[in-house]
């Protein structure tokens, strides 16, 4: 049994008390996701904001879950959202106990493939540290600084 079950095997009720926090990192060929601690109604709007930023880049999407401590139904329905509005499957990757028990629970791992191995980043990804949410802008943008130039970096 891990901390984060209790011994029916379902999520317990112990709350962490990380704040919760989404970043959208662009790459050439996909865009992922990183949400992190408690993922609930305080963070509506930030990810309101990230899946139109990842609908916006029209790539596959890709959440990295693994660092979840809560989720509520706020949750549930951004990983719905982006599900609907992806061009292809949406992935979830290692999502811990709790998350797994909710995506099984409202029927939406029925639209998502879950991953228990990070499947590693786009090579187009910066690299390095991403603080708040990374954008990496197209060859398009007149300011692109070439295929590998630097990533524009929102706090």
């Amino acid at each position: 049994m891990s901390d984060d079950t209790t011994a029916s095997g379902t999520p317990s009720a112990t709350r962490a008390t990380e704040p919760g926090s989404v970043h959208v990192i662009i790459g050439g060929r996909k865009t992922r996701v990183v949400l992190t601690g408690e993922i609930d109604a305080d963070l509506g709007a930030e990810l309101l904001e990230a899946s139109a930023d990842a609908e916006e880049a029209g790539l596959p999407v890709e959440v990295d879950v693994q660092h979840v401590t809560f989720m509520d139904s706020t949750g549930v329905a951004f990983l719905a959202r982006l599900a609907s509005r992806s061009p292809r499957t949406l992935v979830l990757i290692r999502p811990p106990a709790l998350v797994r028990f909710l995506i099984d629970v409202t029927s939406i791992r029925q639209v998502l493939r879950v991953v228990d191995e990070d499947p590693g980043v786009d090579a187009t990804l910066p690299s390095g540290p991403v603080r708040g949410r990374s954008r990496r802008r197209g060859p398009e943008d007149p300011d692109d600084d070439g295929p590998d130039g630097p990533a524009d970096i929102v706090a």
